[in-house]
């Protein structure tokens, strides 16, 4: 239970970190991401693409941590 804990808490601190990085590039936003307006300028924050990223880094770390 502690694993899975800590694997979900690594999870989302991973998005968190990769969002801005993720909002740079540009990308359109795709269902689940955060879009709002403050007056003519949009705001995007990229949940999905930020929670796929650090899905794959994660699984990236532990294969090649064998």
């Amino acid at each position: 239970m502690r694993q899975i804990l800590l694997g979900g808490l690594i999870l989302i601190l991973g998005a968190a970190v990769l969002s801005p990085v993720v909002a740079s590039i540009g990308l359109d936003p795709v269902p689940g991401d955060i879009v709002f307006r403050l007056g003519n300028v949009p705001i995007v924050i990229p949940v999905t693409y930020s929670l796929c990223a650090s899905l794959g880094l994660a699984l990236f770390y532990k294969i090649m941590k064998g």
